[in-house]
């Protein structure tokens, strides 16, 4: 069973980017530039060199990159369908759809080693790069649709996507890199996770959600309710090992991306609708990892 205690040091880094933000002289415009570093150069980076640096080839952990798959699939399908439900406005669902399926990949990988050590990193590694790119492509194409945005021009220029495909073609091409380069590249990723977190708290506000606090409940119960719950048995018919199974209920239990919010803003979305989305996910993702995590303990 997870010890929440466990989990403890990534949301202090993340509450700790809150207090820095609102309280002292490192305030919003710090943090824009933080996000877009992170965005564009940090998190492309250390997606590439965790890839690259796995011992793991993808086929050795198939099943459990199934059940990612499995899951990520299951968001995208429920959060579009809910454009569909009365009284649901168009461009709110298209920027916040989004949600119910993307995944904050740093907490993902800063979870991964406590979880399951090295090992770990490397199985999250594939999972990141398998549903990086397809849950991308599920926020992108709602955008694009709503927006009038080209979907192909989106997903070339999209950085995490251009950093997991780059990896994945190094990795299964065998093409051994100069030790220099690897180094460099893993010290570029290592600075991603603590500066993405703290960008995570300084990013939180509950603003906007009483747009259509309706579709928020059924964006945030998919992430954090339903993934979770399918992961449970999802994990034991793909015949995953106990500590496969439990990074794939903590993957589902997820909160969602915080890049969200730059993306619906970039793509003419509604901001402030994403920005309180990703705050009440973030927060509920502190009990949900742990709580899911313990579950499948009773499960299994």
């Amino acid at each position: 069973m997870l010890d929440p205690i466990l989990l403890l040091p990534d949301f202090v880094l993340i509450m700790t980017g809150f207090v820095l933000c609102r309280y002292t002289q490192l305030q919003r415009p710090v943090w824009d530039v933080v996000e877009r570093l992170v965005y564009w150069l940090l998190f492309p980076t250390l997606l590439f060199s965790s890839i690259v640096r796995s011992p793991l080839q993808p086929g050795d952990a198939a099943p459990l990159m199934a059940g990612g798959l499995v899951v990520c699939v299951t968001g995208i399908a429920l959060a579009t369908a809910l454009r569909a439900a009365p009284g649901v406005d168009a461009r709110l669902h298209a920027s916040g759809a989004q949600v119910a399926f993307r995944f904050n990949s740093y907490i993902a990988l800063a979870l991964a080693e406590r979880l399951a050590g090295t090992q770990g990193v490397a199985w999250v590694a594939l999972l990141i790069a398998l549903c990086v790119p397809l849950c991308n492509v599920g926020a992108v194409w709602s955008l694009a649709r709503h927006g009038g945005h080209s979907l192909w021009r989106e997903l070339v220029s999209n950085p995490l996507i251009v950093g997991t495909v780059a990896g994945l073609l190094v990795k299964l091409s065998g093409v051994g890199l100069p030790w220099w380069f690897q180094e460099s590249t893993h010290r570029i990723g290592q600075a991603a996770l603590p500066l993405g977190l703290l960008a995570v708290g300084a990013g939180l506000r509950l603003t906007g959600l009483t747009a259509a606090p309706a579709l928020a409940s059924a964006l945030l119960a998919i992430r954090h309710l339903v993934l979770p719950a399918l992961a449970l048995p999802l994990g034991i018919w793909l015949g995953l090992s106990l500590p496969e199974h439990t990074l794939l209920v903590a993957f589902a239990a997820l909160p969602t991306a915080s890049s969200g919010y730059v993306l619906a803003v970039r793509m003419g979305g509604n901001g402030p609708f994403v920005a309180g989305l990703i705050t009440v996910s973030t927060l509920l993702g502190m009990a949900s990892v742990p709580l899911w995590v313990a579950a499948l303990g009773y499960w299994r």
